[in-house]
């Protein structure tokens, strides 16, 4: 009684850790896609925000913002490609590293012009402005040649194996349309061979025991030929088949064991 009650005690606590895991994975994703979500719906919020502010506001926050503009949007095009990129070509983990490494800069940057965006001294907002452009170009021509090379990269690989596919496909196509070859020299002779030689009799027996029937040319088919069929035949002409002649029963020899054969009477 005391080993069931400590079984069912195990199994109560393991499913209440269960459920207490299962609850916890749960709740974290259901964060991470809450933040994600707003975090989109703030980036897309800032953005619309900014293109407002850059089109339809002239002088030092009309230029500040179209610098956040053009900075976000260059690096957030950068990140997409290389994390598009990475999963096919490990080589670039390289070139994400490196991205790494600028999108600090860049972080750092945005973060500069977002506070002189509220910045009242708008003379001094406009005498920084020459240096903030030259550093947004710089990390967005950073950005733009480590995007530029991956998409290269990506479309020489696509170029060779496309190239490398349609080698293939010629060969193989070429494979399906040669149907018949040409005979060669040795080929030609042994197939003339093959058919001048003569055909060869079955060996005795191979038959196994079936019987054949032979027919014999009938006496005097030569005759009208003048000289007998060995005057009228060729070089090359084969002997003809001798007739066969029944032996006379009364020419035969008889033997002393054996009896005479009694005429047969009439009654």
């Amino acid at each position: 009684m005391e080993a069931a009650i400590l079984i069912l005690t195990l199994l109560f606590v393991a499913f209440v850790a269960l459920g207490v895991y299962v609850s916890v994975k749960v709740i974290g994703a259901a964060k991470r896609g809450v933040e994600r979500t707003v975090t989109q719906a703030r980036r897309t919020v800032e953005e619309t925000t900014l293109r407002a502010k850059s089109y339809g506001q002239g002088g030092v926050a009309g230029e500040l913002a179209q610098l956040r503009l053009s900075l976000r949007t260059s690096m957030r095009a950068t990140q997409d490609a290389l994390h598009a990129g990475v999963a096919e070509d490990a080589s670039l983990s390289e070139s994400l590293g490196l991205f790494q490494r600028l999108s600090v800069h860049g972080h750092e940057l945005d973060d500069e012009l977002k506070r002189l965006e509220r910045e009242p001294d708008r003379a001094t907002v406009a005498s920084l402005l020459p240096g903030l452009r030259e550093r947004t170009e710089r990390i967005t021509h950073s950005a733009e040649s480590l995007r530029w090379a991956a998409r290269d990269r990506a479309r020489k690989f696509a170029e060779d194996d496309l190239d490398a596919l349609s080698t293939q496909i010629d060969v193989e196509a070429g494979a399906l349309r040669h149907w018949s070859e040409e005979e060669t020299p040795d080929g030609a002779a042994a197939s003339q061979a093959a058919q001048a030689a003569p055909a060869s009799w079955p060996e005795a027996g191979a038959d196994h025991g079936a019987v054949r029937e032979q027919t014999w040319p009938e006496a005097g088919a030569g005759a009208g030929v003048e000289g007998g069929p060995e005057a009228g035949a060729g070089p090359g002409a084969e002997p003809q088949p001798q007739a066969i002649t029944a032996r006379d029963p009364r020419q035969q020899t008889t033997y002393p064991w054996q009896k005479t054969a009694r005429p047969e009477t009439t009654n």
